[in-house]
């Protein structure tokens, strides 16, 4: 995808082929989704046929699960996938056609007690639950990253890669300090022959 040249070094980012699914890291919310096609958000046990709207699945997830902070999810389904707390209409080209909710991401009243958020707006609660569906539509369109590094003949550098960064500008700040970390320790492995030379 992308090559720098970095104190002698290369850093090639590129796509990464096998990330890790950020639905199965600790998250503060729970992502409910329905659809025939797709597998989508976190395992669950409900079934879309026993509610008859999404109001109905809204008011089960208020009362069952207690659910202090509910947002909707919105699934665009046109030559690749994209999911939101935002409705697609208006957005994006025949999302009157290809897009619907698809379910909804929802904290309980319980877990923002266990994560002392308890205390913590709406406004900010909504803002976390929004931020972990921007990282899982990345993740579910292939936008997450890793590189690797080169040594000045071409000969990959020992923990000279990373991958999982869901930002380009974070991996490559990230590379550049393993660089950095190289560069100053060859400085410190002057042989001491050499320095009587």
């Amino acid at each position: 995808m992308e090559e720098i040249k970095y104190k002698g070094y290369s850093i090639k980012i590129e796509q990464d082929d096998n990330p890790i699914n950020p639905r199965e890291d600790d998250n503060l919310g729970t992502m409910i989704c329905f659809h025939r096609r797709y597998d989508l958000g976190d395992k669950h046990d409900l079934n879309k046929d026993d509610f008859k709207s999404w109001d109905d699945v809204y008011d089960y997830l208020k009362k069952e699960c207690k659910a202090a902070v509910i947002l909707p999810l919105y699934l665009y389904d046109h030559s690749g996938i994209a999911i939101s707390c935002d409705s697609f209409i208006g957005r994006e080209q025949h999302a009157e056609w290809d897009s619907g909710q698809v379910g909804f991401i929802y904290v309980s009243k319980e877990t923002l007690k266990k994560e002392k958020l308890e205390k913590r707006s709406k406004k900010i609660i909504e803002k976390y639950l929004q931020g972990e569906v921007e990282t899982y539509n990345q993740y579910i369109n292939g936008e997450v990253y890793g590189f690797i590094i080169e040594d000045e003949n071409g000969n990959p550098v020992e923990d000279g890669s990373c991958w999982g960064f869901y930002d380009t500008k974070d991996a490559i700040a990230e590379a550049k300090s393993i660089v950095d970390y190289e560069v100053k320790q060859r400085k410190e492995e002057v042989p001491a022959s050499c320095l009587f030379c």
